[in-house]
């Protein structure tokens, strides 16, 4: 609902991919539950616990988190509680077995 979304740049290069603009209703976090629930995870189990003495070093710790444990090794319950690794390595072992 920020003032970017409604930017002309911003709404040029939509339309320029054919893309439309969507905003979750004002104070509603249940309109994007998945991402809501993302962002609390990584605060539980990254921000909470440590002090950032710059920005870059909290960047560099939150990408490491998102791109090294979470979409790597963390295990998701949606998943069968398996990292995605695993969970991609296993789909393709029954592939190849079908």
């Amino acid at each position: 609902r920020g003032s970017q979304y409604c930017a002309l740049a911003y709404q040029a290069l939509i339309g320029q991919f054919d893309m439309r603009p969507s905003m979750s209703r004002r104070g509603n976090c249940y309109d994007n539950a998945p991402i809501e629930s993302f962002w609390g995870t990584l605060k539980n189990e990254l921000v909470y616990h440590q002090r950032f003495a710059t920005r870059e070093q909290a960047r560099l710790a939150i990408s490491e988190y998102i791109e090294i444990f979470y979409n790597r090794q963390r295990t998701q319950a949606r998943l069968n509680y398996q990292s995605p690794v695993a969970f991609t390595q296993r789909f393709y072992l029954n592939q190849i077995a079908a």
